[in-house]
């Protein structure tokens, strides 16, 4: 399942967190560290499964794609960490 969301941090920030997030914040179901570029990072956890995670710039903040087949609900709380983009009205 792919996920999306927006955010105000910077692409780095945003997968300097992950890197953080996914190895630590829930060890029971962790992925770990397996490539990264500037724009995206590549994790694997429990039996090879691979978590994807990709940034771009876009107007207003970064977009954070995020696809998987396991990981659905850690992605989800990830995300739930991340300062959302303000909107003006």
């Amino acid at each position: 399942m792919t996920h999306e969301t927006l955010t105000s941090l910077q692409p780095a920030d945003v997968l300097e967190r992950a890197k953080s997030f996914f190895a630590e914040r829930a060890p029971h179901s962790a992925a770990f560290l397996e490539k990264e570029g500037p724009r995206y990072a590549v994790f694997r956890g429990q039996g090879g499964e691979e978590l994807a995670l990709a940034v771009f710039e876009v107007s207003g903040g970064t977009r954070v794609r995020a696809s998987t087949l396991l990981f659905d609900q850690m992605i989800g709380r990830f995300f739930s960490t991340l300062p959302m983009v303000e909107e003006h009205a």
